[in-house]
């Protein structure tokens, strides 16, 4: 069976001539993991299959047969993160030898909307272990459990991080669509240098129990797609409020009941849109890129408002890696507690572990982040509660409010990543480059990265983020803008760059 790079509708317009069924098409995608994945280029982004999948594809199909699909997931092959829970025969290890065997009692919020939409669990996919919240030196897209997830595009350079595996995934046509997770730049990040569609919603639009955590304040799960229209499709799915994560109920009125609505190949025309110059500068490639792509903005009937008073705020990282390290204790603590399978019950458990298996957990880099979170109190210290409000304060009112209602934008632009990919690197780690993913991140904002274009054959992407709920607009203007340019195009597996 030919596996085109389908889209959604595309897939189920082939279900509705009956050209495929879930079950064949489940089966072309386990082959094409087989062949590309586990042996080829061996790109390690997924952990394991769903042994399900296929009985699961055959229910569906006869579903469909007897009473019509149930939305536009109904029959659509998806990959999960590995920190989502599924209560199947799959584990949630957030890419851990620690948490080896932990399955999950119940599905996630999220894997529940998932699956009464249709959706076929695929897999779990490969992430950077802990979701990059190990070590300073981590090198992004390895895991103690998966080992090393390669960027399709070349294969020596990295597919950044955490979302590695399911950035790759999709790049690389192994799904359809994959569901990934962000702390700080972990689903834009990876989705922009692999070529994707990569949206980080507001914290609050889309439930978060029954995920693996780093920080409730910042975490968020989100959809990864090669379109637009895929991410939007995906996203209405996800969206819902959840009795068990509370924050979900400041959701109310505000969710778009169709994000595919917003899309308009026109949305560009009038936007008013700043350019954060701040983050420019890291690469020559990447600045040229950008020119080109704001000039495309322009012609497409955009305000491009340059440069933008939006400031990068170097000692952002200080209260946030403060902030960061007190919840990441107190929210795993947490999520073991209600997870009875696992075999470690507390994050000094896993410490303990790590320790006792350091060949072959920390064969690379230490876990200095784990210790140092260790240390800290609980969420009633002071130390912890002026982080906070030192985060929102400089990533909110003198960041993205502040630049967006002194220039009366509706949104921000900027490069996603500073730089092309790097290469792999686990002995020292991975490079820091420059990316705008960290104050959307703090500020608990939507954020959407789109591909924009190529440097010697990596892709390069362009973000657009605005103030809370502001989701239905920026697919609005990253879909105008994909249809105007579209330039993305499929992983050619090149070994490296040649000199």
């Amino acid at each position: 069976m030919e596996l085109p790079e389908y889209s959604i509708a595309e897939v189920q317009q082939q279900f509705e001539r009956q050209a495929w069924t879930a079950v064949t098409l489940c089966e072309a995608f386990l082959q094409r993991l087989a062949e590309v994945d586990r042996a080829g280029p061996t790109l390690r982004s997924v952990l394991e299959v769903n042994p399900d999948a296929l009985d699961i594809a055959a229910e569906l199909d006869e579903e469909r047969q007897q009473q019509g699909p149930r939305g536009p997931l109904h029959g659509i092959p998806v990959l999960l993160k590995d920190s989502i829970d599924t209560a199947d025969a799959m584990m949630t290890t957030a890419g851990s030898l620690a948490l080896e065997g932990n399955l999950a009692p119940q599905d996630a919020f999220i894997a529940t909307k998932l699956r009464q939409a249709g959706a076929i669990f695929l897999g779990k996919t490969n992430m950077t272990e802990w979701a990059n919240f190990r070590s300073t030196r981590s090198c992004s897209g390895w895991s103690s459990r998966g080992g090393q997830v390669r960027n399709p595009y070349v294969l020596d350079r990295n597919p950044s991080g955490s979302s590695s595996g399911s950035a790759v995934a999709v790049a690389a046509n192994l799904c359809t669509v994959a569901i990934g997770a962000e702390t700080d730049g972990s689903i834009t990040r990876p989705a922009c240098v692999n070529g994707i569609v990569g949206l980080k919603p507001t914290v609050g639009l889309v439930s978060r129990s029954g995920m693996i955590p780093v920080a409730p304040s910042q975490d968020t799960a989100g959809p990864m797609a090669r379109t637009v229209a895929d991410v939007a499709t995906v996203l209405t799915v996800l969206t819902g409020y959840d009795p068990c994560d509370p924050v979900t109920q400041q959701r109310a009125g505000r969710a778009v009941p169709d994000y595919r609505s917003c899309l308009d190949p026109d949305g560009l025309r009038g936007v008013r849109l700043g350019v954060a110059r701040d983050y420019f500068g890291n690469h020559e490639g990447t600045d040229a890129v950008m020119e080109h792509a704001m000039a495309q903005l322009e012609a497409a009937g955009a305000q491009i408002i340059d440069p933008v008073i939006f400031s990068k705020l170097p000692h952002l990282s200080e209260p946030e890696l403060e902030l960061l390290l007190y919840e990441f204790k107190a929210s795993l603590n947490r999520y073991l507690t209600a997870h009875p399978r696992a075999k470690v019950r507390s994050l000094a458990d896993v410490i303990r572990f790590n320790q006792v298996h350091a060949t072959r957990v920390m064969p690379y880099f230490q876990q200095e982040l784990l210790e140092s979170a260790q240390e800290k109190g609980d969420l009633r210290q002071p130390g912890y509660l002026a982080a906070k409000a030192e985060c929102r304060r400089l990533a909110r009112t003198e960041g993205i409010d502040k630049a967006m209602r002194e220039h009366d934008l509706d949104a921000i632009i900027a490069p996603t990543h500073g730089t092309p990919a790097f290469t792999i690197d686990p002995i020292v780690g991975d490079k820091k480059l420059g990316g705008c993913s960290s104050v959307a991140a703090m500020a608990g904002y939507p954020h959407i990265t789109v591909p924009a274009g190529f440097v010697h054959g990596l892709p390069v992407g362009l973000s657009f983020f605005a103030g809370a709920y502001q989701e239905g607009n920026l697919l609005r203007y990253a879909y105008a803008f994909e249809q105007a340019t579209q330039a993305r195009h499929a992983p050619r597996f090149v070994a490296t760059i040649k000199s």
